[in-house]
């Protein structure tokens, strides 16, 4: 049986239609990615997969339940990192940890969570202290502290600089890694394409593409073209030398 099932899903708010006959499956032990531009419907998707929003039409199954009907149920092997979230400025990372943990019949230990996953310098540091990258990394720890089976991470790097977003892909990685199957939200094809076992393509609330990231790049015209302006003069044999690049033309300071 697939962790996720979602059967023409359907969502409208008023005149728009955020989410139009969407189908997919998401097996056991994956790291199932949702791609799309800002606005394509993959939020909307993903909460009501999650049991935040009614659909209008279709069937979801998660781990066999029902998110409206076994809501209760659901969130109790369901950990969610939320798109927009915050806590209260003052809480510290400790009692974060420790009150979310209140809330599961069997939570994970909050000191070994904390330690886990590099925050245990900051054990006493106020949310509003963290970096961009702490506050992620807490995110992880809350949506894992009830020993979930299945983990929704909802554009979780973004906002982050490099280095923050190849830490937290790591994070991620340790995530499937613990035996969590791991549904990520993204609008980044790297990162899609990094972390991705399959992807599904959401474009103006429509499943465009599912598929391997190799199968959706392989499938993409073979040659392209790209145009840039060089900060600095240099030797064309340099791109030439990449197995990629058939041909390089330059122009008035501008490579192509």
């Amino acid at each position: 049986m697939a962790v996720i099932d979602v059967h023409q899903l359907h969502k409208r708010y008023r005149d728009h239609v955020a989410v139009h006959d969407v189908s997919f499956s998401v097996e056991e032990g994956e790291i199932f990615g949702i791609l799309g531009p800002n606005g394509a419907g993959k939020t909307t998707t993903v909460e009501c997969i999650e049991g935040l929003r009614s659909p209008d039409g279709g069937r979801i199954s998660v781990l066999g339940l029902d998110p409206q009907r076994d809501r209760a149920e659901l969130r109790q092997v369901l950990g969610i990192q939320l798109q927009a979230s915050e806590l209260p400025e003052k809480l510290r990372v400790q009692e974060a940890v420790e009150l979310f943990a209140a809330f599961y019949p069997d939570p994970a230990d909050p000191d070994d969570l904390i330690e886990r996953w590099g925050l245990g310098a900051k054990r006493k540091t106020a949310f509003s202290a963290l970096s961009g990258g702490q506050k992620q990394r807490l995110s992880i720890v809350l949506a894992l502290v009830g020993n979930p089976r299945l983990a929704i991470l909802d554009e979780l790097t973004t906002g982050l600089d490099p280095q923050a977003r190849r830490d937290t892909w790591e994070a991620i990685e340790q995530i499937r890694a613990s035996g969590v199957t791991v549904v990520l939200v993204t609008h980044f094809m790297e990162e899609a394409e990094r972390l991705c076992d399959r992807l599904a393509v959401i474009d103006a609330g429509r499943v465009v593409a599912l598929d391997t990231p190799a199968g959706l790049v392989g499938g993409l015209p073979g040659a392209q073209r790209l145009r840039f302006r060089p900060s600095v003069p240099f030797d064309d044999g340099v791109l030439l030398a990449l197995p990629e690049v058939e041909s390089v033309r330059g122009s008035a300071g501008r490579s192509r």
